[in-house]
């Protein structure tokens, strides 16, 4: 952040299921402790994001820094069964989390698995969704679960993509869109101009991001509802009955 910014700490508790896990090689199922460090700086390119946890590789000029301060943070994740994932993108900041395995305690709160067991059962679908992500391997995990849910499923890896899709006759019930996007149009755009295009649209959004980070960015906590990345199964089915439930207007 080199003209200054906001640096956003946080910790919680994380559950990984089964399904996350199979399209994670990194992360096996079971219960995390995520320490999250969020920043509003400049964001990282692609080719900088792939090679930021090699040992002494480092953007920063010589005597700035030496390239080992992030590999020894991933190195130290690994020992502890954990990991470290990087989220980042040029002019949206970074986010970097650090999955830690949760001590065992009787105390310890129920996981979404074992609420929906003990309560109602993960809810279905049968409604058709648009979900535009541009991450290869979010969208591939998306679509499956959605569609071993019961949704009919459609995929876009940009804005612009999707609004084709929009504008077609094909029927839609829900926009599940990512925020931040490349292709110069955010989730938030792309959900206003399929809304001008179907009113009454239905829309839920995710984001890698915390809402102050995206805040920052003149990217305003949307009016929808939002998933924090990484969710789990049970909290997107819950997530989509809520937003589908959100309006009666048709958007066929």
């Amino acid at each position: 952040m080199p003209d200054g910014g906001q640096l956003i700490i946080e910790v919680r508790n994380a559950e990984i299921d089964e399904a996350h896990a199979a399209s994670d090689m990194e992360l096996k199922a079971g219960s995390y402790v995520v320490l999250a460090v969020s920043d509003t700086g400049t964001g990282m390119a692609p080719d900088v994001v792939n090679r930021a946890f090699e040992p002494f590789f480092t953007t920063k000029t010589v005597g700035k820094g030496s390239g080992l301060g992030l590999s020894m943070v991933y190195g130290f994740a690994r020992q502890s069964d954990g990991c470290v994932k990087l989220y980042s993108e040029p002019g949206h900041g970074t986010v970097v989390r650090l999955y830690l395995p949760r001590a065992s305690s009787s105390a310890a709160r129920a996981t979404p698995q074992e609420e929906a067991a003990a309560g109602d059962a993960i809810p279905r679908g049968q409604e058709a969704i648009l979900v535009v992500e541009d991450d290869k391997q979010v969208s591939q995990y998306v679509v499956r679960q959605l569609r071993l849910l019961g949704y009919q499923v459609m995929h876009a890896p940009d804005g612009p993509s999707a609004l084709e899709i929009v504008r077609s006759s094909v029927a839609i019930d829900l926009l599940f869109a990512d925020v931040v996007m490349p292709g110069g149009m955010n989730g938030l755009e792309v959900a206003a101009a399929a809304r001008e295009i179907r009113s009454g649209l239905r829309v839920l959004f995710a984001s890698g991001y915390p809402e102050a980070v995206l805040a920052r960015h003149e990217a305003p906590v949307p009016e929808f509802a939002m998933l924090q990345k990484p969710y789990q199964v049970v909290e997107l089915a819950r997530a989509l009955r809520q937003a589908l439930g959100a309006t009666a207007a048709s958007a066929r």
